[in-house]
């Protein structure tokens, strides 16, 4: 459980969640899943019928990209 006075971050390592995910990225679910569905957004891994995350460091990746893009 994130501390609602500190900021969210994403370690490095593991798997996170798309609610996780979204609290990093200021784009609704609906949008979230259409960058996914796009190829826009990295892949998702599913663990079970109802369970689907993403690698960390993709995600993590994918920011990092996009910020460097914004600057560019």
């Amino acid at each position: 459980m994130t501390n609602k006075n500190q900021p969210f971050t994403l370690p490095p390592q593991g798997v996170s969640r798309a609610k996780q995910i979204l609290q990093l990225v200021p784009i609704g679910k609906t949008s979230f899943y259409k960058l996914v569905k796009e190829g826009k957004f990295p892949a998702p891994i599913k663990l079970g019928a109802n369970t689907t995350v993403w690698r960390n460091a993709d995600v993590l990746a994918w920011l990092d990209d996009l910020e460097k893009q914004a600057t560019a």
